[in-house]
């Protein structure tokens, strides 16, 4: 006899299905074939031990589990429940005829207990487009799985109530979730706020132009300034997730197994703030059993990275690929891989080893070239590739006493957002265009133009500071989102100054200001 179970495998960020087929033979023992890892090989004992909690015996033949397709590789414990349930089918406990419409995952305790699984949300939409009419997953993740609209998923504690599921002996409800009603009603809470930062406007209005274009952007300044403050409070005035954003982003997180229980759609913009000792596989993704890496957790928010000169030259210079296309290629001997990685770079460094070098009132310690050296651990090129870098200086005494009330964050995500809608309609025949920071050459020439009087400014600005072509572009973005806040069709003379302006710490400028 020969039972068929379906389950599927994570690739990616998308799921595929596996069909698990079940036979027995002549002799004894078993054999579970189709590329399956050590997780997947040791779960037969798993799921004899849940079987007899359900007075279920495996056979007394050899049995032989093919996971189909045979070249993809299976890895981890979320083939034990389809497995247990194919074997239930052979021995007769279960009508096999009931599971060519459901699609099964999850792993069994040696008790028959159903533990959570990894990337139940890509495994339900695949389901869903392969046409299965329901899904049994472990109750864990049975609220991120429900997303999927047309698809009943039923969420399950113990073997026994999928055997009485599928034999229609109990009754189970599906979850349900009103996906765009809880996404909306989730949405725009945030811990922090920008009303509670006392002073430093000019670096507001730095983060506020960099969020409304999705530029990367530099903090520099001595310890205590509110560098890592205010950089924890991008995502309250970043555009609010759209649903397809917010099901991608759900997506990357639940094969990272990063989704807490009975979590659902993701509805505020992850930020992702990474350790200056993180390797370049944690932070691009990849390993033996690959899992998106920390740029990929950050997509559609928010990457910070503090200490950016502590971090290792190979993890900077690992970032300089995905900072442009927008996605990771990781290519292995077993495998090929892309993860999107359309995050927004947000670092922050002191100025000098020290962290006084800029400081107004205390003497900074370092050698000149001491403070060259630090700062030559940001290459010319990653430096190139972020549009705006600012100077940060501590806030003065009265500022800080100061009772006036701040700008909210809400305030700032308004115009925030009226920018980004400019930016939606000017793109709106640009496909994989969302932001001013995502334009190439011909769109901002076709995007950017620039009267005489402002190109004459920035010829001065580049020859000034000895910026790079690259820099031309950035600052021609910046330039672009600057008029966008200020709904100006016209790049003006006003917006270029700001715009040249959030480039002075270019190296050419360090150089010269560490040779005064």
């Amino acid at each position: 006899m020969l039972v068929k179970t379906f389950g599927a495998a994570v690739h990616g960020i998308d799921a595929i299905l596996v069909t698990i087929e079940v036979v027995t033979d002549f002799g004894i023992g078993y054999a579970i074939v189709g590329l399956p890892d050590t997780a997947v090989r040791e779960s037969y004992d798993r799921v004899r031990s849940a079987l007899k909690m359900i007075d279920c015996e495996s056979p007394r033949q050899r049995v032989i589990i093919n996971m189909s397709p045979a070249d993809i590789r299976k890895e981890g414990s979320a083939y034990d429940l389809p497995i247990a349930i194919g074997l239930a089918a052979i021995n007769g406990m279960i009508n096999a005829d009931d599971l060519q419409s459901t699609l099964i995952m999850g792993e069994l305790a040696l008790d028959g207990s159903v533990l959570p699984v990894k990337g139940a949300l890509p495994m339900a939409i695949m389901a869903r487009e392969q046409g299965f009419k329901r899904m049994i997953v472990p109750k864990a993740n049975a609220t991120e799985a429900a997303v999927v609209n047309n698809l009943d998923v039923y969420g399950v504690n113990h073997l026994s109530e999928v055997v009485g599921l599928i034999n229609h002996t109990i009754s189970l409800a599906p979850t349900i979730v009103n996906t765009r009603e809880e996404f909306e009603k989730a949405s725009g809470s945030f811990d922090f706020d920008f009303s509670e930062v006392k002073g430093q406007e000019n670096v507001k209005r730095a983060l506020e132009v960099a969020c409304a274009g999705g530029h990367n952007i530099l903090l520099v300044g001595p310890p205590g300034a509110g560098k890592s403050m205010m950089a924890k409070r991008l995502p309250s005035i970043l555009p609010p997730l759209t649903l397809s954003e917010a099901l991608e982003t759900t997506k990357i997180h639940s094969v990272a197994g990063k989704l807490g229980k009975d979590s659902m759609l993701m509805t505020v913009r992850p930020f992702r703030s990474p350790h200056h000792t993180v390797s370049p596989v944690a932070l691009v993704g990849g390993g033996s059993n690959p899992m998106p890496g920390e740029i990929s957790l950050a997509h559609n928010g928010v990457l910070f990275m503090d200490e950016f000169p502590e971090f290792s030259r190979s993890v900077l210079e690992v970032m300089r690929q995905p900072l442009e296309d927008r996605k990771i290629s990781i290519s292995r001997a077993r495998y090929s891989i892309d993860y999107p990685a359309g995050f927004m770079l947000v670092a922050s460094m002191n100025p000098c080893p020290c962290g006084y070098y800029t400081h107004p009132t205390r003497q900074c310690s370092c050698m000149p070239a001491t403070v060259q050296r630090y700062l030559s651990r940001i290459s010319g090129p990653l430096l190139d590739r972020i549009d705006i870098q600012v100077e940060i200086l501590p806030v003065g005494f009265d500022e800080l006493t100061s009772t006036a009330e701040a700008e909210s964050s809400a305030t700032i995500r308004q115009r925030v957002v009226n920018a980004r809608k400019i930016q939606e309609r000017r793109f709106a025949n640009e496909p994989g265009v969302h932001c001013n920071a995502q334009m190439n050459s011909r769109l901002l020439k076709k995007y950017a133009p620039t009267s005489p009087e402002v190109s004459e400014l920035l010829k001065k600005a580049l020859n000034r500071y000895q910026m790079s072509a690259r820099a031309y572009d950035r600052i021609l973005k910046v330039a672009r989102t600057i008029a966008d806040l200020d709904n100006s069709p016209e790049i003006t003379t006003a917006h270029m100054h700001e715009a040249v302006s959030y480039r002075n710490l270019d190296r050419a400028s360090w150089g010269s200001a560490i040779n005064k």
